[in-house]
């Protein structure tokens, strides 16, 4: 395919050679045609034969042809009818452009001989074009300020037909700005102007969208048209503008940080970098700046640090808004900070008294006042303190209050009181505020020392060690420090005879007591004195106490018999008849112990006999009696030995010897025993001397107890209550009996010793004699009722 395209070019180049060639030679004739643009492919032009005058067939024989110029084939020729037939639909347009005439040159070549003709085609313009514009919009930017009269030129519209087909006129859509102005042009083209009519207003139409219309002078007319953007340029000719000159917002002072406040916005009716506004603070304190900040670009105010209410209420902010242009307006900006609840109250102490004594009243306790930086009912106080003390909130100037004590304070009731002064708000929420006041009550010497017994009662074992701790007493005093030291003494005995200073002393700081030597129960078996507890306060105050010390008895003491008498003088026959039955009295065996109670109670047993079985002897009294019947067998002479036992621990005893004769009778004469002959001389005087002792020492006894009796009858009427009689503990074994009545007394008293107890003295008293033949079971009762007196009083027994 390529060779053969280049064989062809190659070929008609040869042509176009020799046409040259031919013509250079030759005569040319020439012929013209017409025709118009977009006739149909086929259509005549002409007969060429005919105009050429040439025939048919010579057309045909010299092998004519048609070649243009630019070697196109708009035309062909029919060799058989010699009629120049269009080849192609032509354009004048494409084939011309806007060259008037359009004419198309091309040659008809005949052969043998060669001869060429010159044929020209002249392309006729048809009205197929519309106007048109190149841009489909026309940008045109005109100021507000700009002059009327003002020419604007446009954009022409291109219509490719020529003459009377071509851009004839300019129409523009109606307005009230702007109208089309045709100027006269030397090249004969139409050139549109656009003239302002009416000055232009930015502020009231920034845009204005014009049509404009291009016609040509065809028939029908044809137009085309373009959108005219007319965009009016804002001068800087207005000011920012703010809706109102002051601004009120509330703020509460809690606001957080960051968060937006208001937002001020003005208006510019200028446009672009006229129009863009931006918003500063003026003549703005260093207070405000660091409070707040502006967005220079929206105008929102944002909080940028606490607010404050209790330290500033209000800021008054002036705002300018500028334009691009340097135009600027102001406004004021009033932030009133709401106050909230944030501040409890606060209570200033102006004076305190930590320390009050006890005996004062309206002692002033506490100046203060009270203080709340909040406002309103958010500012309102309530002060109290607690209902159940001694002391009384007053209030006096102001917010100051005063704390006083009602009455006279009782230190050892109440030694510290702690006063809490409440103060709240009345905002919402309310905020209370707690102060604490601590008040102790310092100590004055109202309260003398107080034994913690009225009286005391102390056991003491006779022959005791001297110096023997034997009790103690003890006194509390309420008061404290100095006050409540307590100094224990003795106190001088209501007894002048009592030798109080050699009996006992006292320890003056802890009131430990003393035995100041051996005490012997036989002679001296209880005494009382009273002890006395002094404070070191001023006055000093001071109280008593009664201390009764009991000797507790001791098994010092050996039974010492009575009868028969152990002197070793000639011992005393008894004589017993040996018709005498069994069961009988042959003597009775007497003896005492200077010891009491159950150390007293004797005991006798038989410890030998010559004739063991004939004799026996009582336990409980002493009695010596037969055994059984006598008997002819029976030795006439008897020796017998008793023995006897107190109850003591550990127990003593003694022995007593008794002799017994057997006679046939009371009537036959007594005959000295043989061994009794050196004898006989004392027997007289031994009976004299056993009746003198008994006499003596029942009268000293009998004396003794009235004496004793009478004495403590004159006290009596000092006693306050009667105690509990005091009797030997434990249980009384049943082979100790009382001996006191034996012999040749008459009667037998055993006495039960009795402590009386009161505030007052203590005594002891002797109650009734009670029979001597007592059961078991009575001593077991007495020891009952001596145990629960005993202990009635609660002593502590040392």
């Amino acid at each position: 395919m390529k060779i053969r395209g280049a064989l062809a070019l190659q070929k008609r180049q040869v042509l176009i050679f020799f046409v040259l060639l031919g013509l250079s030679r030759a005569g040319t004739e020439s012929a013209h045609y017409s025709v118009a643009e977009e006739t149909e492919i086929g259509s005549f032009v002409a007969n060429l034969a005919r105009d050429l005058g040439l025939e048919v067939e010579e057309l045909s024989s010299r092998e004519a042809r048609v070649v243009s110029d630019d070697n196109k084939k708009y035309l062909h020729l029919d060799l058989l009818t010699g009629d120049l037939l269009l080849n192609e639909k032509l354009d004048r347009e494409e084939l011309c452009g806007s060259t008037e005439p359009c004419v198309l040159h091309f040659q008809v070549v005949l052969e043998n001989p060669l001869q060429f003709f010159q044929v020209e085609l002249h392309v006729k313009d048809i009205n197929d074009h519309s106007p048109t514009f190149l841009d489909n919009e026309i940008l045109i930017k005109i100021s507000e300020g700009t002059t009327v009269g003002t020419t604007f030129l446009l954009e022409s519209a291109q219509d490719l037909d020529v003459g009377s087909n071509s851009l004839q006129n300019y129409t523009i859509s109606p307005n009230s700005h702007f109208y089309i102005k045709i100027p006269d042009s030397g090249d004969r083209k139409i050139y549109p102007e656009l003239v302002l009519d009416r000055a232009l207003d930015y502020e009231e139409e920034a845009e204005l969208r014009l049509t404009l219309t291009a016609l040509d002078g065809g028939s029908p007319p044809r137009s085309g048209t373009t959108l005219v953007l007319i965009k009016v340029l804002d001068i800087n000719d207005n000011a920012p503008e703010f809706p109102q000159s002051l601004y009120e917002v509330q703020v509460p002072e809690d606001r957080p940080l960051g968060s937006w406040i208001v937002t001020i916005s003005a208006k510019d009716l200028d446009a672009g970098n006229h129009g863009k506004i931006s918003y500063t603070f003026f003549h703005a304190s260093e207070d405000i700046r660091k409070t707040f900040e502006i967005n220079p670009m929206s105008g929102e105010i944002n909080l940028r640090s606490p607010l404050d209410f209790e330290a500033i209420q209000s800021y008054t902010i002036n705002i300018q808004a500028t334009d691009g242009g340097g135009l600027s307006e102001k406004c004021t900006l009033l932030i009133k900070v709401m106050d909230i609840n944030d501040n409890p109250p606060e209570v200033t102490m102006s004076s305190i008294t930590k320390r009050i004594p006890e005996n004062a009243s309206e002692t002033l306790v506490a100046l203060f006042s009270v203080l709340d930086q909040d406002s309103e009912d958010n500012g309102r106080m309530i002060c109290s303190i607690q209902d159940n003390l001694p002391f009384i909130l007053k209030p006096t100037f102001k917010n100051f209050f005063t704390i006083v004590s009602e009455k006279a304070l009782d230190r050892e009731s109440q030694a510290e009181y702690n006063i809490t002064i409440t103060v709240t708000d009345l905002g919402t929420p309310r905020l209370k505020t707690e102060y604490n006041i601590t008040v102790l009550v310092s100590d004055v010497n109202d309260n003398a020392p107080v034994f913690t017994q009225t009286s005391y009662t102390l056991f003491v074992r006779e022959n005791n060690s001297p110096a023997l701790h034997i009790g103690s007493v003890s006194a509390t005093d309420r008061d404290s420090g100095t006050n409540a030291q307590v100094t224990y003494s003795l106190l001088p005995p209501q007894d002048p005879h009592l030798p109080l200073a050699s009996l006992v002393s006292i320890n003056a700081d802890n009131g430990h007591l003393f035995a100041l030597r051996s005490l012997d129960y036989e002679a001296l078996q209880a005494f009382e004195f009273r002890v006395g507890a002094t404070d070191r306060g001023y006055p000093a105050l001071s109280s008593e106490a009664l201390v009764r010390v009991l000797v507790l008895d001791a098994n010092d003491n050996s039974p010492f018999v009575l009868y028969p008498l152990q002197n070793g003088s000639a011992p005393c026959t008894e004589l017993v008849p040996r018709t005498a039955e069994s069961g009988y009295l042959v003597t009775k065996v007497v003896a005492v112990d200077g010891d009491s109670g159950q150390n007293a109670w004797l005991s006798f047993q038989l410890l030998k006999a010559t004739e063991p079985g004939l004799f026996g002897v009582w336990a409980h009294n002493g009695e010596v009696r037969t055994a059984r019947l006598l008997s002819e067998r029976d030795a006439a002479k008897h020796r017998l030995l008793v023995l006897v036992k107190d109850n003591g621990e550990p127990p003593r005893s003694a022995t007593a010897t008794l002799h017994v004769l057997l006679v046939d009778g009371f009537s036959q004469p007594y005959l000295p025993l043989p061994e009794a002959a050196p004898a006989q001389a004392q027997a007289d005087s031994l009976t004299v001397y056993l009746v003198v002792a008994l006499a003596s020492v029942s009268s000293l006894f009998l004396f003794s107890v009235l004496l004793f009796v009478a004495v403590r009858l004159c006290r009596r009427s000092r006693a306050a209550s009667v105690g509990g009689c005091s009797v030997p503990k434990g249980p009384f074994p049943g082979h100790l009996v009382d001996v006191s009545g034996t012999g040749t007394l008459s009667q037998s008293y055993q006495y039960e010793v009795c402590l009386t107890g009161g505030s007052g003295t203590n005594e002891f008293k002797f109650l009734k004699p009670i029979i001597p033949s007592f059961q078991v079971h009575d001593i077991g009762k007495n020891m009952g009722e001596t145990e629960n007196c005993r202990n009635s009083f609660g002593f502590n027994i040392q």
